[in-house]
């Protein structure tokens, strides 16, 4: 089978080349930055930014989180079924 992405030059306006389940943690960074989050089950979300920050917001369930992330923390995030959509 072809890989349309083969020869596509990488963006961080997409579309990502990976998706990973994220199980989050308060001490460990992501292997690598999201360029986004996809949550399946809503709720509060604590994460640190690509921008460095640390930012708490609550989202509905299936949900897109058009971000960069670095982290996501385990407290204050309720939410489950996080995913960091990456450029691989």
């Amino acid at each position: 089978m072809s890989n349309p992405f083969k020869n596509r030059v990488r963006s961080l306006s997409g579309p990502a080349t990976d998706i990973v389940p994220v199980e989050p943690d308060d001490a460990a960074e992501l292997v690598q930055t999201a360029i986004a989050l996809y949550v399946e089950t809503g709720g509060a979300v604590t994460v640190l930014t690509a921008a460095g920050v640390v930012r708490t917001f609550n989202i509905p369930d299936f949900t897109f989180v058009p971000v960069g992330v670095r982290q996501v923390h385990a407290t204050g995030t309720t939410a489950s079924g996080i995913h960091a959509l990456c450029l691989s």
